[in-house]
């Protein structure tokens, strides 16, 4: 299909004899007003236009600007019988792709238009391979390169349209919500309700009243009906997130339920049927809550038919890069700044962090440091106060290990201990196993050298 190339000129001679000279390869039409022309690339998806500087009254430049504004891939070439430095410049700075003086050469106005339509085919190349790579990044909103999230991209898919119980464990703020719409939006559930309960931020007595709702009258306050969150969420997707704080009684009713596929509002006799998919998350050990008879195993094994496991940042530190980019963005647009990046010495900060609140941590040093950044860098000032103290400590402890061929072995033995539990924020159990050594033989040390 032939490309589209319209002629805005005053002159109807000119206009007649560039589509006459252009017509054979291209497709062109013309008009001799500005605004009628403006209304035509909008409806005919025109690829090049050929636009006089000035038309009858009007400035050709403030026609340029108003064609970018459209659509800034529209490639626009410049004509003139005035031409002077100047206006050439201005026109290029104004997003014109070229400039040309008449009479045209048609030699020059064929080559020019050629080469305006091959660069419009590299730049759609480019953006849509530079949107196929931030799409493989960038699944239903988590962002991650790393094998360890294409893994869970790759199991998220695969989970999204059968309906088995999903258990989604990792520590605080590692974006176990997120894994659980990305199940929801991207699955055959995606046009119903996706309705989350924190179950440690409802006191226990109000808990089964907002899992199942209940009757007017049913108490003093019952002064209405009110739906429950499983019926508000029939058809679609309960999110019940910290399962690992809900009672014990409670959690025999939510097996019941379901098993059963129906419950009962409190204070009515009606049976609700539902057809519910449910994804539960918990930063606790269930294993050991079930050891410890706090959490029902029954119900366990009937939530955790496919366990993802989310890491923490800081063990996988090369989705940093990509995390980075995607919070500064998105900040710039939140809070109408213009950063462009960070600075060597403050990304050097940001890589070494461990995040002990892992990505929801991330964002909000981001935030703090896109509000605060001075120029269109985040730099060392930028970051807030807790980092740049890490930095401190972290430079005089590699400067006690640059001096091991001094120290005896057990001061040797403090110094990796100290670091080891510096870098695992204080978890000894981790600490241990990263030491290749018993948790009690850990807690021995750390007594025995007062740590």
């Amino acid at each position: 299909m032939n490309k589209k190339v319209m002629i805005i000129d005053d002159e109807i001679s000119i206009c007649d004899s560039l589509e006459f000279a252009l017509e054979d390869k291209y497709n062109v039409s013309f008009t001799t007003n500005p605004y009628e022309g403006l209304e035509k690339i909008k409806e005919n998806n025109i690829d090049i236009v050929l636009l006089d500087l000035k038309i009858g009254d009007v400035n050709g430049l403030d026609i340029l600007e108003k064609i970018k504004e459209y659509d800034k891939n529209i490639s626009v070439i410049m004509m003139t019988a005035y031409g002077s430095i100047v206006s050439s410049v201005d026109a290029i700075k104004k997003g014109a792709f070229t400039y040309l003086t008449k009479p045209l050469n048609l030699e020059e106005l064929y080559i020019s238009i050629e080469q305006a339509l091959e660069i419009q085919n590299l730049n759609k190349k480019v953006e849509y391979l530079s949107k196929e790579l931030e799409d493989k990044n960038n699944y239903q909103g988590i962002i991650g390169k790393s094998e360890t999230m294409k893994n869970i991209f790759s199991l998220v898919e695969k989970l999204k349209d059968v309906d088995l119980g999903v258990m989604i464990t990792g520590e605080s703020g590692t974006g176990k919500e997120l894994v659980a719409k990305a199940i929801h939006y991207s699955g055959k559930r995606k046009n119903e309700n996706f309705v989350e309960i924190n179950c440690a931020a409802i006191p226990e007595s109000l808990l089964e009243e907002e899992f199942f709702g209940h009757k007017k009258g049913t108490f003093t306050n019952a002064i209405s009906d009110k739906v429950g969150k499983f019926e508000f969420a029939n058809n679609g997707t309960i999110f019940l997130d910290e399962i690992g704080d809900m009672s014990l009684k409670l959690q025999g009713k939510l097996l019941r339920v379901l098993q059963e596929q129906k419950f009962n509002p409190l204070g009515s006799n009606e049976t609700i049927e539902i057809d519910v998919r449910v994804i539960a998350a918990t930063n606790k050990d269930l294993k050991k809550l079930i050891e410890e008879e706090k959490f029902r195993e029954d119900l366990y094994f009937r939530l955790n038919v496919v366990e993802i496991d989310l890491p923490p940042l800081r063990e996988k530190k090369t989705d940093l890069p990509l995390l980075f980019d995607y919070f500064i963005k998105k900040c710039n647009k939140e809070m109408n700044r213009n950063i462009r990046g960070i600075s060597k010495d403050a990304e050097k900060i940001l890589l070494n962090y461990d995040y002990p609140g892992n990505v929801r941590e991330l964002l909000n040093i981001m935030e703090y440091s896109v509000l605060l950044s001075q120029g269109d860098l985040i730099d060392e000032n930028s970051l807030p106060k807790r980092l740049k103290n890490i930095k401190s400590s972290e430079n005089k402890l590699d400067e006690e290990v640059k001096t091991l061929d001094n120290l005896t072995l057990k001061e040797i033995e403090k110094i990796i201990i100290k670091k080891r539990l510096k870098n695992y924020n204080g978890k000894k159990k981790n600490t241990a196993e990263s030491l290749g050594i018993s948790d009690k033989g850990l807690r021995n040390k750390i007594a025995e050298y007062e740590l």
